[in-house]
């Protein structure tokens, strides 16, 4: 049995003539899974009953269950915990924003690449999320804040690493941006990495792989410190990303976000903000650098630098005329850090048995 959501349009095309029926019938079971968002095939009055019954015997509409939700009242912020239907649990998070609403979503159930700082890869990776997994994020979210809360922006900034489930992620980009399905704007979906260079490679060189922003998590401005917070770049160094980055055919209004995790004592010293403008030195409207002072959370390892540290860091890029913002995480008064909502929910059902 398939899940219907996995199929980008084209696929969905060539399925509706497997079953022997008429291409006109993609549109129509779009419209309604896209459009109109409705969560049962009984919905889709435009279809015959037979279809709508074959519909209902041999694909699956939702994959998602919402087990809980946390909203917070500093912000409106709310992070959403989705059961699958594996049982394992991954979160999504719902941004109200000046003049646009955000929605950061998962690719993984956890992660294998091991960043210290991050509380998502506490538990290693179990396994990718499939691109129905992943698009009915979206949608779920979408019907629960409301049509009056459009979604307009998303983030793959969620549990796991974006590049390392390529193919569902660009599928679920796919149906993201198509028109005739979810229709977003490919300007408004941001890809988020840990700086897997091949995968980043791949993702610009893919002439199916819709053209979205990117992020990379840099969070270190030298080699050794880089390593030390984010293994991965034992394999993916510094240098080398940067050069890849460099070297990426960007278009106009697509400026690479640059993720600089500041913790305490580690990255957030005023010579590692010197380092860090030299490191980007003469691409400056290459990138955007996004600041983003650390999200403690219980058992961490790490501190959240002062306010004094992270507003001299900001000034020195600044200086260097260097396009650089402080994002404070929202949702604080909640479970902020991605993994925590759901970590809360596997403690509880482990006190329960």
């Amino acid at each position: 049995m398939i899940s219907i959501k996995d199929l980008n349009y084209n696929q969905l095309e060539r399925w509706v003539k497997d079953q022997g029926w008429k291409k006109f019938r993609a549109k129509q079971i779009a419209k309604w899974i896209y459009n109109k968002k409705v969560n049962s095939y009984d919905e889709m009055t435009d279809l015959s009953k037979e279809v709508r019954n074959y519909l209902k015997e041999n694909t699956k509409l939702n994959v998602l269950e919402l087990v809980t939700f946390e909203r917070s009242s500093q912000d409106g912020s709310i992070k959403f915990l989705w059961r699958l239907e594996d049982g394992h649990t991954v979160e999504s998070v719902f941004i109200p924003e000046r003049g646009h609403n955000t929605l950061c979503v998962s690719t993984q159930v956890g992660c294998a690449v091991g960043c210290k700082f991050c509380f998502t890869t506490k538990d290693g990776l179990i396994r990718n999320l499939t691109t129905a997994e992943i698009v009915d994020q979206y949608i779920q979210s979408q019907i629960f804040v409301g049509p009056e809360n459009r979604i307009s922006n998303v983030v793959y900034m969620g549990m796991g690493e974006p590049l390392a489930n390529y193919e569902n992620v660009k599928r679920s980009v796919q149906i993201l941006t198509d028109d005739r399905m979810l229709g977003l704007s490919n300007r408004k979906i941001t890809i988020s990495s840990s700086g897997i260079i091949h995968q980043i490679k791949k993702m610009y060189d893919d002439p199916s792989f819709p053209q979205v922003r990117l992020a990379v998590s840099l969070n270190a401005s030298d080699q050794k410190t880089r390593e030390r917070i984010m293994p991965i770049s034992e394999t993916n160094s510094l240098e080398d990303l940067m050069k890849t980055l460099n070297r990426l055919p960007v278009k106009t209004g697509f400026r690479i976000m640059l993720e600089y995790v500041l913790i305490k004592d580690i990255n957030d010293r005023p010579e590692d903000a010197h380092r860090l403008a030299r490191l980007i030195g003469k691409n400056k409207k290459r990138y955007k650098v996004n600041l983003i002072p650390f999200n403690p959370y219980p058992g961490s390892d790490f501190e959240r630098p002062e306010k004094e540290r992270v507003d001299q860091f900001h000034k020195i890029l600044w200086q260097y005329n260097i396009g650089a913002f402080v994002r404070w995480s929202k949702g604080s008064d909640i479970s902020a850090a991605c993994g925590q909502l759901r970590k809360k929910e596997v403690q509880n059902l482990i006190k329960i048995s």
